[in-house]
């Protein structure tokens, strides 16, 4: 039958060959937090690894089961889903994995993608929601130390008074709503850069 509605992606792989392949990439994920691949397998990974997330929320005989039939290392994968980071997404309702879009990494340019954990030590967007701020608190403080504040107007939000945009200020709401104590971690982080000079 041509065309038609597919629940997955096949990635060009036998049925047997294709598991193989996503239980490597979970096992990889879990492990490491972040993963480098291509980015119909990062989607293919992303979707699997939401549902063995939602398995560890439930917290069951059943679900543990099922969960150490898909690592290809059970035991300590397992208790590193089911112990921190079961704490870490309990209050989350869901989207505990991220796909950033990267350059492609082989000769062959192949779309390729970087698959993460959200708000793990690994967190790209939380780094670079850091930098957006360190560099915008840099170039506010830039122009009201040269006084070329034309007009002096106020602007409306509570990003405005630190010199930061609408964007980076829903941005900033977006990584510091599920992570415990993220404001004081991204202070912490914005600290650090702006010391850096970045």
């Amino acid at each position: 039958m041509a065309g038609g509605h597919l629940k997955h992606r096949h990635l060009n792989r036998s049925s047997s060959h294709r598991q193989a392949l996503l239980r490597n990439l979970l096992t990889s994920l879990f492990t490491h937090e972040s993963i480098c691949t291509t980015y119909p397998k990062a989607k293919e990974t992303q979707r699997l690894a939401d549902k063995l997330i939602t398995l560890a929320k439930r917290n069951s005989a059943a679900s543990r089961r099922r969960a150490e039939s898909i690592f290809y290392t059970p035991i300590p994968l397992t208790n590193k889903l089911f112990g921190p980071l079961r704490e870490r997404y309990l209050a989350r309702p869901g989207g505990y994995t991220r796909v950033l879009r990267v350059e492609p990494l082989k000769d062959d340019q192949a779309p390729s993608a970087i698959l993460e954990l959200v708000d793990g030590p690994r967190d790209m967007r939380f780094a670079l929601t850091a930098a957006v701020v360190a560099r915008e608190r840099a170039a506010a403080a830039a122009v009201a130390g040269a006084g070329a504040d034309a007009g002096g107007r106020e602007e409306a939000g509570e990003g405005a008074a630190a010199g930061l945009k609408d964007r980076t200020v829903r941005n900033i709401r977006k990584v510091t709503r599920y992570r415990p104590n993220g404001e004081e971690e991204l202070e912490r982080l914005v600290g650090k850069l702006e010391r850096m000079g970045v």
